[in-house]
């Protein structure tokens, strides 16, 4: 009988989420080793680095009710933002912006449009927003598998017969 990987929960990717942008003061991710530990110092509960490692992967699903406190509490987030996904999601997207920040070049970006007029944040906007779109054909085109070479006897384009090559049909004739 074949081992396989469970399905991630709701529950383990929120975990894993928190894990993955939660930094350390020198900007390095925290370890579950590290997070088990302050878990377990924190509020005297029992909290393995396997356990956590269990949370985080799925492989379990039920914690307590003083594990997901204990969590909430390291990584400073509401405790319904284990149990209420339209919450979660609120949290997770002010997580995953916090995390963005980290990135220098953003934050640099951010705190320029401080004090901008709407008009203007927007205008900043939109240009993001074509920024983006080249980046993004640019990737595919990068990701994407060279074209065939044409065949050698196909004709050039330059050799294609244009609009003006072919014939009109005249009024009153019935070949169009």
């Amino acid at each position: 009988m074949a081992d396989t990987e469970p399905t991630p929960s709701s529950l383990s990717r929120k975990i894993d989420g928190l894990l993955r942008l939660a930094r350390r003061p020198d900007g390095l991710p925290f370890s579950n080793e590290e997070v088990a530990a302050a878990c377990r110092e924190a509020t005297g509960v029992s909290f393995s680095t396997t356990y956590l490692w269990q949370l985080r992967t799925g492989r379990r699903n039920n914690p307590t009710k003083r594990h997901l406190e204990a969590l909430a509490d390291y990584f400073e987030v509401p405790v319904a933002y284990f149990f209420d996904d339209e919450h979660g999601a609120k949290i997770a997207a002010e997580i995953e912006l916090l995390g963005a920040l980290r990135d220098a070049g953003v934050r640099s970006v951010a705190l320029r449009a401080v004090g901008l007029s709407s008009e203007a944040l927007g205008t900043v906007s939109d240009l993001i927003d074509v920024i983006a779109v080249r980046e993004a054909a640019a990737r595919r085109a990068r990701e994407a598998p060279e074209a065939p070479p044409a065949p050698a006897d196909l004709p050039a384009p330059d050799d294609l017969p244009t609009a003006d090559d072919l014939p009109t049909a005249e009024p009153g004739d019935d070949r169009a």
